[in-house]
């Protein structure tokens, strides 16, 4: 755990756009201006471009000032803070939302007044400079980066090879929905529950599968919601228009040979909705895509189900998506 946590705690600092000592935030404050980065950093960002590269746009790295101007500007817990007599989230309060720069419009209020919004779509990864030999990076056009759907990902490869390598045994690393193997798997595989509901118990609904190598990512648009004036949002954002992406799929769940690759193209068809299915076949990546209206549609091989369910395996090993296993 040790391992993990230093990982996290690498890529936080790093990547986080939520942190005002983050090596991201630095870059985006300096926007224009050629910033030497670490090695993490330029690591994580390659990651992103080619992200955006394999998607043909579809995860766009520089989709930071359309997520923040949409309202999703602070952590997760604290943009939602459930009301007392609701339970609703608020989706942040004037009181606390930033200062909205020219033609930006806030991402919340006491009262669902009136407001216009004005969104660009992504810059694409050609705003984006970057020298590998001097680690120089320069972010053009006044865009600003958000790492949100490679960095998590990167986190969870980078902590299950450094998770192996201290525990010197096969292990299973899940960060947020992200799971990534490293080294040899039980004898048959590791239990993983697949499901819409990222609370659910162990031995609730769903798929429970055999992941015995690489990864396995989920993308949703039922976590990460807010109100932004009485306006739903969620945090998948479609960079061809910088708003949310139309909700066609509802969850979508891939394995791939890394957690990068696998929640690249998850969040990918997320943005695309029903062409998805398409692309991912093309690619031979195994995925789950559940619809809207909660059908289930299976691509390019996704592992069967298997039994008894995790919570009651005759080893006792066994993890949902949103738990850390070691």
């Amino acid at each position: 755990m040790v391992a993990v946590r230093g990982e996290l705690a690498a890529i936080d600092a790093a990547c986080s756009r939520f942190r005002d000592d983050s090596e991201l935030t630095y870059l985006n404050r300096l926007a224009g201006e050629p910033v030497q980065v670490s090695p993490l950093l330029f690591a994580a960002l390659e990651a992103a471009v080619r992200a955006c590269r394999m998607t043909g746009g579809a995860v766009d790295p520089t989709m930071g000032r359309a997520i923040r101007v949409l309202g999703y500007d602070r952590d997760f817990a604290d943009l939602y803070s459930p009301s007392p007599l609701t339970g609703e989230g608020r989706g942040g309060g004037a009181s606390n939302s930033p200062s909205p720069s020219r033609g930006e419009g806030r991402g919340g209020g006491a009262a669902a007044q009136p407001v216009t919004l004005i969104v660009q779509p992504a810059g694409g990864i050609g705003v984006i400079e970057m020298d590998r030999r001097t680690r120089v990076v320069r972010v053009n056009g006044g865009h600003e980066l958000d790492l949100g759907a490679t960095a998590k990902a990167l986190a969870a490869d980078r902590a299950a090879l450094a998770a192996q390598t201290a525990a010197g045994c096969g292990v299973l690393v899940s960060i947020g929905g992200d799971l990534r193997v490293a080294g040899e798997s039980p004898p048959d595989g590791w239990p993983v529950l697949v499901t819409d509901d990222h609370a659910a118990p162990l031995d609730g609904p769903g798929d429970v599968i055999s992941l015995r190598s690489g990864a396995l990512a989920t993308s949703s648009t039922t976590v990460r919601r807010w109100r932004q004036n009485g306006t739903p949002r969620h945090h998948i954002l479609d960079p061809s228009t910088g708003l949310p992406a139309q909700e066609h799929w509802r969850t979508v769940s891939v394995v791939a040979g890394s957690c990068v690759d696998a929640n690249t193209a998850a969040t990918a068809a997320i943005v695309w909705g029903e062409r998805a299915i398409g692309w991912l076949a093309e690619h031979r990546l195994p995925a789950r895509l559940v619809r809207a209206d909660g059908s289930v549609t299976y691509l390019a091989g996704w592992p069967a189900p298997v039994l008894p369910p995790p919570s009651r395996g005759r080893d006792g090993v066994g993890v949902r998506q949103d738990q850390v296993a070691v």
